[in-house]
């Protein structure tokens, strides 16, 4: 039975921010929180190089419940920064949404769910190599790819996100761009087990300027849950 996302919760961005939901509409009590709905926003406490400050509640549209007018957040719904990076929510509460978006008869009860619905453990996430080197002065390597297995049963989607320390901003890269070829591009998981390359040039490499930038890859599963590789690129 998929919980409620309710005020309480603790959520969590990749670096230890921590969460605080401000709910549109405080209607409904929940063991002392609110319920959230999507659209509601939040604000992370993370003090990483390029931190992750807010973000704002989507549904996976896995459930039929309103509030307000706006669907109800699933405790299982994936949800991210607004850098694109995954947050991980724990929900303390009891409070169940068993609800289905499919229109059920007068007096009918939800049929069960399906066994996706049913999978809460999250996907694998791997980056080999988990750290690049990379020296401007000789430009060597001359191409880095990073290869990121991701495995699940019930995969749903990936993203690719780059944190860029020299420029402070995050930039999602799932379809590449200029000097990173991600292959294969845009963000479809419809296998249990699928690798996705992400090939850097020299010239990009030296262009994110001096220091340690980081790329993240994210697995989302059909039922919401999700984890995260980190690789490491670091410029000299």
């Amino acid at each position: 039975m998929p919980q409620v996302l309710t005020t309480t919760a603790t959520i969590l961005c990749p670096h230890g921010g921590k969460g605080t939901t401000t709910p549109a509409t405080p209607y409904v009590d929940a063991q002392g929180g609110y319920v959230t709905g999507e659209g509601d926003v939040g604000v992370l406490s993370c003090v990483f190089i390029v931190p992750c400050v807010s973000y704002t509640l989507k549904s996976m549209g896995l459930n039929a419940s309103t509030i307000a007018g706006r669907k109800v957040i699933l405790a299982t719904d994936f949800q991210q920064s607004a850098t694109g990076l995954p947050l991980s929510i724990v929900e303390t509460t009891n409070v169940i949404d068993d609800s289905t978006p499919a229109p059920l008869p007068a007096g009918a009860s939800s049929a069960p769910l399906a066994p996706e619905l049913l999978d809460v453990a999250p996907p694998v996430v791997v980056a080999v190599p988990p750290s690049v080197p990379f020296v401007t002065s000789t430009m060597l390597p001359a191409t880095a790819p990073i290869a990121f297995t991701l495995t699940t049963a019930f995969p749903l989607a990936w993203t690719l996100t780059l944190l860029n320390s020299t420029l402070q901003k995050s930039i999602d890269v799932t379809n590449g761009v200029p000097g990173l070829v991600v292959a294969p591009a845009g963000g479809t998981w419809s296998s249990p087990s699928l690798t996705v390359t992400a090939t850097m040039t020299a010239a990009f490499l030296a262009a994110l300027g001096p220091g340690t930038h980081y790329l993240y890859m994210t697995g989302v599963s059909k039922r919401g849950k999700s984890s995260f590789a980190q690789a490491t690129l670091v410029v000299s």
